[in-house]
């Protein structure tokens, strides 16, 4: 009887396949097709949309006075984060516009002086400037060409060597670093500019000797938060439902026949122990942990993607610039929250068989990837608070001569100036 009615149950399967294949399959195969369009032919497409805009890159010449910290900063991140750009289904999958539009954040070291950019679509030219002349009116914004345009096409090369490296989260996101807020002399608590290390090791850089270090930033949506819920609960020590598949159940039934067969039966109560408040359940140092992350979570984020290269004429080439300023990124760690290092696989050396070959592929394929600002890789999601912590402009405590600066106080026209 069973046999008939599962034959039966095929057949009218079947017949259903039959009469509607026209809708069934092109629905099925709309969804395989798109999944793999994005995997396949993503990489390709997005580059050709992003190379397809028209890009500019400003310089900004920090004023000679900046009274105020990092928080100035902060602000400019907060206007870049409203830019959410949402494209239509044709730049989508056919043009490759699959995500928001992008910002480049470069701080360039040239020979012993210091360069802030900010690479951008065309079209937010003015609103960057906006930004930036809110909080620092007195600063000079310039359009500038391309400095990665006056070195050799490819590197290395008989006169240039580099070495560079991507940066990834030793902790996970959105867990933070530490902010500059904590950067404080302990006796008259005044700030220590974050920004002072960094401008140290720029300005000792010789003749031949450049270090760039790349943020490339893309706005994240505020539904996107959603998915670190997961990790609030865990940081508060929440145990979450594992939805459990039917597959689950079987296997779990079968693996406690032999216990149910061959063991005692016991029943334990269904009611669940009261749980612990908050308070008395996390260390101090996990209540500080889940603070610092839920603060984090109520600014705005950025994917961010990391890069740093230290590039030199070979006869001024100098291995120790290179650890030094990664010492001085690490000032931005904190062990008990989070901490950024260099990510293993974009390092440029190589291991095992032919270790020079390998090393000067790596080292062509970072630098070809930083010149066209790929964002391939690793990366981490930064909060406003840690952008202006790692990327501001220094204040007038900082007396390096490598930090360049504007000549003069700008300041607006008379309002009785006789015009023609």
């Amino acid at each position: 009887m069973n046999n008939v009615s599962d034959a039966n149950l095929i057949l009218q399967v079947g017949k259903i396949i039959y009469e509607l294949w026209w809708i069934i399959f092109p629905t099925i195969f709309f969804y395989v097709f798109k999944i793999l369009w994005i995997d396949f032919s993503g990489w390709y497409s997005i580059d050709s949309w992003y190379n397809s805009q028209e890009w500019i890159l400003l310089e900004v010449v920090p004023p000679r006075e900046i009274e105020k910290g990092p928080q100035l900063m902060e602000n400019f991140f907060v206007g870049l984060s409203g830019v959410l750009t949402t494209y239509n289904t044709f730049d989508e999958y056919l043009k490759g516009a699959w995500y928001h539009d992008r910002f480049g954040l470069e701080l360039v070291g040239v020979e012993g002086k210091i360069h802030f950019y900010i690479r951008t679509q065309k079209k937010y030219r003015n609103m960057i400037e906006a930004q930036i002349y809110a909080q620092y009116p007195d600063a000079e914004i310039v359009e500038a060409p391309d400095y990665t345009e006056n070195f050799p096409e490819m590197i290395p090369n008989k006169n240039w060597d580099l070495w560079g490296t991507d940066f990834e989260f030793i902790n996970k996101d959105p867990i933070p670093i530490k902010t500059y807020d904590k950067f404080e002399e302990s006796i008259t608590g005044e700030m220590i500019d974050p920004m002072s290390a960094i401008a140290e090791v720029l300005g000792k850089l010789g003749p031949g000797q450049h270090i760039w270090l790349q943020y490339i930033l893309q706005p994240l949506p505020e539904q996107e938060f959603k998915k670190y819920e997961a990790l609030i609960k865990k940081l508060k020590g929440e145990i979450e439902a594992k939805s459990l598949s039917y597959l689950d159940h079987l296997t779990d039934v079968a693996a406690n026949i032999p216990k149910g067969i061959f063991s005692e039966v016991s029943f334990k109560s269904s009611e669940k122990k009261e749980q612990q408040p908050l308070e008395f359940r996390l260390s101090p140092m996990e209540k500080e942990i889940l603070k610092e992350t839920e603060e984090n979570l109520g600014r705005n984020l950025f994917k961010t993607k990391m890069r740093f290269i230290y590039l030199a004429r070979k006869e001024n080439f100098d291995k120790a610039s290179i650890g030094t300023f990664i010492g001085a990124i690490k000032q931005f760690n904190d062990i008990n929250l989070n901490s950024v290092k260099p990510n293993d696989r974009s390092k440029t050396y190589g291991v095992i068989l032919n270790k020079e070959k390998r090393a000067d592929f790596r080292k062509r394929k970072i630098y070809d990837r930083y010149k066209k600002r790929n964002v391939d890789g690793a990366k981490m999601f930064f909060s406003t608070k840690e952008l202006a912590t790692m990327f501001h402009f220094p204040d007038m405590g900082v007396k390096s001569p490598a930090v360049l600066r504007t000549t003069s106080k700008l300041g607006s026209a008379p309002a009785n100036l006789p015009v023609e």
